[in-house]
């Protein structure tokens, strides 16, 4: 049991940055959605979806209308957006054109780019995120309905030659293109959220809010790094070059929890995904997350997620039985 402690404690210290370790919890991976080759007048409805969304304007310009929404907004070529919020939306180069249902024009797709209309002066290609089903709120809740990142922006140069590397991949059909073209979705994915963290619009007090602020940052990785020590608040204020006091505050206002009900939090999300993945104790996980009892962590753990450790470990027992 004592080397089981050990073993688990030292698999929880992770060498990654926070918001690389949130991905890893969230298990957040990504797959080409395909592309959009269209042109003259069009007009184009998408469904809703309950997934992570995202497009890169290879050429051309076009509109697009939120469901709810009377104000179009105008994407341009180098611009990427990203939908977040399980609404329909469309999409026109012509708002007056007759609206076509995406699943209408996706009949007649042969590969993984969809041809629609007369001309080629618009293309777009994208993706989708697929997230762990328990954790993917963590991310799912704090993105806005939309992020839309323009060719202005300074991350556009890198947006672009991902782009460019993707449409690449499309047209020349290399050995391992699937992979390949996953591999450059899920870096957009990234580099999308990093333009994000560095908009000048405000983002709503949360972890992805934490995780992208400069001031924090070596406090989160003290706690990303080692989350079973039992971190003081003096030991992460002086990594963050600040008061006891002024970092308190900060972290609440930015995060929306002090730091050491973060720290609690991000404990039971492993705590969480452990249970799932791993056959273990729940007294060895106890202690390898730095709690004293059983029952202590029992009951962090029922706080945080809803429900016991045992319960979770039986819903994933049924999960992998049924």
């Amino acid at each position: 049991m004592l080397d089981n402690r050990i073993f688990m404690r030292q698999n929880l210290k992770m060498h990654l940055d926070p918001f690389s370790d949130l991905l890893k919890l969230l298990n957040a991976h990504s797959v080409l959605a395909g592309g959009l080759i269209t042109g003259g007048a069009w007009a184009i409805e998408f469904p809703a979806s309950d997934q992570i969304k995202f497009w890169g304007i290879v050429r051309g310009n076009c509109s697009l209308v939120m469901a709810g929404e009377n104000t179009p907004i105008p994407v341009e070529a180098g611009d990427v957006f990203l939908l977040r919020t399980p609404r329909s939306h469309v999409l026109a180069s012509d708002l007056t054109a007759e609206l076509v249902d995406l699943m209408d024009v996706l009949e007649d797709r042969k590969g993984a780019i969809v041809r629609h209309g007369e001309g080629e002066e618009f293309f777009m290609i994208g993706g989708k995120v697929e997230l762990s089903d328990n954790s993917g709120r963590l991310l799912l809740d704090e993105l806005p309905p939309l992020i839309h990142i323009r060719a202005t922006s300074r991350h556009s140069q890198s947006l672009r030659w991902l782009l460019e590397q993707l449409v690449k991949e499309q047209n020349d059909k290399y050995p391992g293109v699937a992979v390949a073209s996953s591999q450059l979705v899920h870096l957009m994915f990234i580099q999308i959220l990093r333009a994000y963290f560095e908009s000048a619009e405000p983002i709503a007090s949360g972890r992805l809010r934490a995780i992208g602020d400069r001031r924090l940052a070596p406090a989160l990785q003290l706690i990303h790094s080692d989350p079973g020590r039992a971190w003081q608040l003096d030991e992460l204020a002086k990594a963050a070059a600040m008061s006891r006091a002024t970092f308190s505050s900060h972290f609440k206002t930015i995060a929306g929890v002090g730091p050491i009900t973060y720290l609690t939090e991000w404990r039971m999300r492993l705590a969480e995904r452990i249970l799932r993945s791993e056959r273990t104790s729940v007294s060895a996980l106890a202690s390898s997350l730095g709690y004293a009892s059983e029952s202590a962590f029992s009951n962090a753990f029922k706080r945080v997620t809803g429900r016991s450790p045992r319960n979770c470990q039986r819903e994933q027992q049924a999960r992998i039985l049924g």
